[in-house]
Formats: structure tokens, sequence, C-alpha cells
């Protein structure tokens, strides 16, 4: 019978989301295809520091270690490599004992076609290309930014994830009511549908699927610390964040923390929370917290003229 990974939680991640590749990018960016591949080859046997996403990444795969009996998670890498480059990434995935046995190779060739044949739940890359149509074909999907990297012989005694939320885990629906008619016209439109459920955003299903995995963990593991953390770290405030509290609660959702920050800067609060990993779906805040944390933009659809909003670009 066929693996069949629909039944898991399936991250994609890209080579230069996992691993360190600033070097290696720069040699394909200034000197082309032919100069990368030979680097990649001449440099076979030379292990790859640990990317952005390596600390989540690693952690994610632990939770198969807790409990023996079931396993939950799955990474596929997801990369433009070709299978002859491929190997340094193979061997950098062996030295570090990280439990990656399933990879797509294209060569050159958009990904974003392959995530949904994977069953991928979550896709991380450097890549903002692939990011943006992995979005378009209804992917959670993040924009890894260059920023702090883990020391993978520190133990990771439990992963923690912080989600901003309109745009992430909602719909982008009210923040367009502040970006287009300003804040008093946002509050009294929360305040207005206050009971109303949050449509889901772009995360919604991940955090359901963490909310879920959550509670099989720590289900008769009460004496040990909870193996996931969740954080929502929003910029909204009183009253506004009514209407986000009823939300969860129809979603049947737990989150660990929660940060109603009525415009105070995300930066200082993530720093405290520690977070594997940060989604936003604004450049400016993405660009502050990846001095601290690792974090991941979320790109909005460009198929809605409502969200396309511009961005700086980020590889």
């Amino acid at each position: 019978m066929a693996y069949d990974l629909s039944n898991y939680l399936v991250i994609g991640v890209s080579s230069r989301a996992l691993f360190d590749l600033t070097v290696e990018n720069e040699i394909y960016e200034n000197n082309g295809l032919e100069a990368y591949c030979q680097y990649q080859l001449d440099h076979e046997d030379d292990i790859l520091k640990p990317g952005t996403g390596f600390a989540l990444i690693n952690s994610m795969l632990h939770l198969n270690v807790i409990d023996k009996n079931t396993r939950r998670i799955e990474v596929v890498i997801i990369s433009r490599n070709s299978a002859d480059t491929s190997l340094r990434i193979s061997n950098s995935i062996d030295f570090y004992n990280l439990d990656i046995t399933r990879a797509a190779f294209t060569s050159g060739e958009p990904v974003a076609k392959y995530l949904n044949a994977f069953d991928v739940d979550l896709f991380l890359s450097a890549t903002e290309e692939d990011v943006q149509s992995a979005v378009e074909s209804n992917v959670a999907a993040g924009l890894i930014y260059d920023g702090p990297t883990s020391n993978p012989q520190n133990p990771l005694e439990q992963i923690r994830i912080a989600f901003d939320g309109d745009a992430v885990l909602f719909s982008e629906e009210s923040e367009m009511i502040y970006q287009e008619q300003g804040l008093e016209a946002f509050i009294e439109h929360e305040k207005i549908n206050a009971e109303k459920p949050l449509p889901e955003g772009p995360f919604a299903k991940l955090l359901k699927t963490i909310s879920f995995l959550q509670f099989e963990l720590n289900s008769g593991n009460q004496q040990q610390l909870p193996p996931i953390r969740t954080a929502l770290v929003t910029a909204r405030n009183s009253p506004a964040h009514e209407r986000v509290i009823r939300t969860l609660r129809t979603w049947n959702v737990r989150i660990d923390e929660t940060f109603f920050l009525g415009g105070v800067a995300k930066d200082k609060i993530l720093a405290a929370f520690s977070p594997h990993i940060f989604f936003d779906d604004q450049h400016q805040h993405c660009d502050a917290a990846a001095r601290l944390v690792p974090t991941a933009r979320v790109p909005y659809k460009t198929g809605d003229t409502k969200t396309a909003k511009p961005t700086p670009t980020q590889s």
C-alpha cells in the first residue's frame, strides 16, 4: 500500500530555508547556474550550516520521538536544485540526523505544482516566486527572512510558534477596512461584528492542526513541559480583541499566549516569547522581527486586488 502523506502534518521546506546557502546563492546570482552547480559539486562533502528554518524543522521532527508508536510529522525537501547538486544537502541532513527521507529536486523549475501532490500543509522557502505561487495554490506558505539560526547541539525542549492575526490566521477583511477607512471605522466594524467569527485566513487550517497535536501530545503528559506552545501577536487592542477571542472559541482552538498590542512594536514581545518562527503578513513587522527571531512573511494572493499591497522583494 502506498504511503499516505495526508495522515500527517507535512512541512515542505526549500534547501535555502533549511540551510545557510548565502554564499551559494550569491554565486548563482552573480555568476550563473553553471558556476553554482560546480561550486556545489566541489564542496559536496562540506556540511552546510543551519539556516533560519532549521530550528523549526528540527524541533517538529522531534515530535515523532515523543511517542514512538505514532508518527505525526513528515518533512519534504522541495528544491530547485538538481539531483546532481543535491548530495551536499543530503549529506548535511544526515550529519544533523534529520529524519527527512523525501525530496523533490526540479532542476530550476517552479516547485509550487508539487506541493499539493505531497499534501503539504506548510511550505517554507527563501524564494519569493515559489512562496507566492504556493499561496495562489491555497497552501500555507511563508517567505523566510535571513535571521537568527540555532545551535543544533542545544536541546529543543518546546516548540514555539507565533502568528499575526489578520491576513494570517484570519482573513484580510477587517485589515482592509482599517487601511481603506481608518481606525475608527475598523473599531466600529469589529464592535458590530463582535459575535460573528472572523473568516479563516491562510494559516487557519495549520493552527487548527497544531492545536489538535497539542491536545494529543499533552494528554496524559501533565508532568512535563508541553511540547508545543503558540502565541498570537497582533496589533489589535480592546475592543477589537473580542471578535478574535470569540473566533478562536468557535474554531475550538487553543492559543497559549495572546498579545493585543494596539500599535506597540512586536519585536520586543517576540524576543521575550522566543519562537522558533513568527508568521506575519507585513514586511515592516517581519523586517524588525527577523533581527531577533526566525521570521517568515505570508504574502497576499495576487488575484485579490484588495490585498495586493507592494512589499519589498526578499529572496
